[in-house]
Formats: structure tokens, C-alpha cells, sequence
């Protein structure tokens, strides 16, 4: 299963291997807010009355310290203030055993996570790749205390990525489609991609590339400069949105789920809290992600700011 582990993250996030991530390179209603959806019921039972919303407590929004997490807090954060709850930001924490252990502890109330990595980080041996695989393995996973509501479409994982102009000349759109062209095509990718990822991808899609380098953080310019043909590139990379690159589909899923999903403490998550961030994630898909960290990194415009437009335009601000 593949999980977060790239050059950035690596540096944000702290020593990933010794999160037990396993990377390869880096749903509800009803009177329970989280039950009654497939997302919603991993979080394994009822939320506490000591909640958002009508109680008046006040939710506190956290996230880890990378951009995109930081983007992901705060319309986690405006979302909520929008409905009436009383919420507190602590963004910029740090690494996921820092920020977990504070939601255990109640000094977070939420975190936008993604589901891979969070069962990756809570169960290294887990095999479950696809979304309601994860997140039925979390169900069973995380303490009483904490749940998942619903998982977005959205991901932040890995692809194998082309140019536009190198996917139009071959006819590629999924990974399968380089089975008749890999012997031709040097792929890149993070130090450790070709020794995590080249038995599968001749074990599952027959692949066998004429030549692996490193590229690390900057496979995408190696794609763009075409000293590779296939790059290793994160699905919400603003650079994919930058230089016109295609991420192959991935039909036989060697790539795990990396959805945006909510992570809350229950005792402070009411239904209206609950219902506020599912609706985040009902609207919350890759290509609007990757058009919004392009804002943040890449235009350097403030993730509030970002956030706030994303919230107004799909009718949640």
C-alpha cells in the first residue's frame, strides 16, 4: 500500500520510516454524527455530548506542518465557523505521533488526515488498499475514542505521471498502457522507489523500464525537461497543474487510498460539527486540490485566503 513519503513531506512531517507510514516514494446523518454513513461508522460508536455547535464548546482545528494540511485545517475550520461553531486554529504542529497523540489527549478536536496513512501509521502489516478497505480496517483500528467521518474523492498520493505530449503521442491513460512502451522509457522517482516498486510493477502490470534514476523532488521538472518519460509524481502536486502532466490511472490499485478524511476526537465533534465537515468532503475532489495548492504553493497566496474562496464558491462559506 503506498503512503505519503516524498522529499517534502519527508521534511515536514519528520522521520516518516520511523512513523511506520510504509511509503513508496510519500461517510454520515442521523442523529449520531458519526454513524450512518461507510466512512462515519469507522469511527466506532457515538460521539459525547460534550460537542460543538448547540453545547457551545469550542472546537480545536489542528494539522500537521506542510502547506496542503495547513490549506485542508483551515476550510476544516471556516467550514465549521460558517455553521455557528465556536472553533480554535493550531496549525503548523508538526509530525502525525505528535498530532495523534493530541487528539488522544483532547488538546485537538480534528485533523484533516488521509486514511492510507493514518491506518499505515496505526497498523504497518494492514493490506487494505482500496477507500472502504481502509477505512473498515480504521473502523476496527482506532481507539474508542476517535473516528473518521466521511472520506473526500480527493488524494494525495502516488502516480506514475506523463506529459501531456508523451500520453497523446502513445495513446497512455492508465499504467496498463505502458506495458507496450516501458522498455523504451526511463522512470524516475525518490531514491527508494525502484527498490519498493519494481518487483510490483512487473509482478502486476508486466513493466519492465529501460532505466530507474533518482529524481526525488524533482521528478516532475525531469518529466518536464524529458530526461525521464515516467515520473513518481504526488496527485496533488501543483506542478502537474504547472507543466500539463497526466497521472495514469491506477485500475489495478498498487497505490493505496490516500483520502482526505476527517480524524476527530468524538467527545468534541457534534452533529453539527459532523455534518460540516462531511459536507467539505462531499465537494472535495484531486483536480480541485491540486488547482488550490497551486494558489497556495506555487502563487504564494495566503491558504486562508484560498481556503475561504474554495468554501464561497462551493457553497459552504
Amino acid at each position: 500500500m503506498s503512503t505519503i513519503n516524498r522529499g517534502r513531506r519527508a521534511a515536514v512531517l519528520g522521520t516518516l520510516v520511523a512513523l511506520a507510514l510504509g511509503t513508496t516514494a510519500c461517510g454520515s446523518s442521523g442523529g449520531d454524527p458519526l454513524g450512518g454513513g461507510s466512512s462515519a461508522s469507522a469511527a466506532g460508536g457515538s460521539a459525547g455530548t460534550g460537542g460543538s455547535g448547540a453545547s457551545g464548546s469550542t472546537v480545536v482545528v489542528g494539522s500537521a506542518n506542510f502547506p496542503e494540511n495547513v490549506l485542508l485545517g483551515s476550510i476544516y475550520s471556516q467550514a465549521l465557523k460558517a455553521k455557528g461553531v465556536k472553533v480554535q486554529e493550531k496549525f503548523n504542529i508538526g509530525s502525525r505521533e505528535v498530532l495523534y497523540g493530541q487528539l488522544q489527549g483532547g488538546n485537538l478536536t480534528v485533523l484533516p488526515e488521509y486514511n492510507g496513512s493514518l491506518l499505515a501509521y496505526l497498523d504497518a502489516k494492514s493490506t487494505a488498499v482500496t477507500t472502504q478497505d481502509v477505512n473498515a480496517a480504521l473502523t476496527k483500528t482506532l481507539p474508542a475514542s476517535l473516528g473518521i467521518l466521511d472520506s473526500s474523492p480527493a488524494e494525495d498520493k502516488d502516480s506514475l505521471s506523463v506529459t501531456q505530449e508523451t500520453a497523446d503521442k502513445y495513446g497512455l491513460k492508465s499504467i496498463s498502457d505502458l506495458a507496450a512502451k516501458a522498455g523504451e522509457f526511463t522512470i524516475g522517482g525518490p531514491p527508494e522507489f525502484k527498490n519498493r516498486r519494481e518487483q510490483q510493477l512487473k509482478d502486476v502490470y508486466g513493466l519492465t523500464f529501460k532505466e530507474w534514476k533518482p529524481t526525488a523532488d524533482t521528478t516532475a521538472n525531469a518529466l518536464k525537461d524529458g530526461s525521464i518519460q515516467v515520473g513518481n509524481v504526488f496527485t496533488t502536486d501543483p506542478k502537474i497543474v504547472q507543466y500539463k502532466l497526466v497521472p495514469l490511472t491506477d485500475p489495478k490499485d498498487i497505490f493505496g487510498a490516500q483520502n482526505i478524511t476527517p480524524l476527530v476526537n468524538k467527545a468534541g465533534v457534534d452533529a453539527t460539527a459532523a455534518a460540516a465537515l462531511n459536507a467539505v468532503s462531499a465537494k472535495l475532489d484531486t483536480p480541485g486540490l491540486v488547482a488550490l495548492m497551486k494558489r497556495v504553493s506555487v502563487d504564494k497566496e495566503d491558504p486562508s485566503t484560498v481556503a475561504k474562496d474554495w468554501l464561497k464558491s462551493n457553497g459552504l462559506g
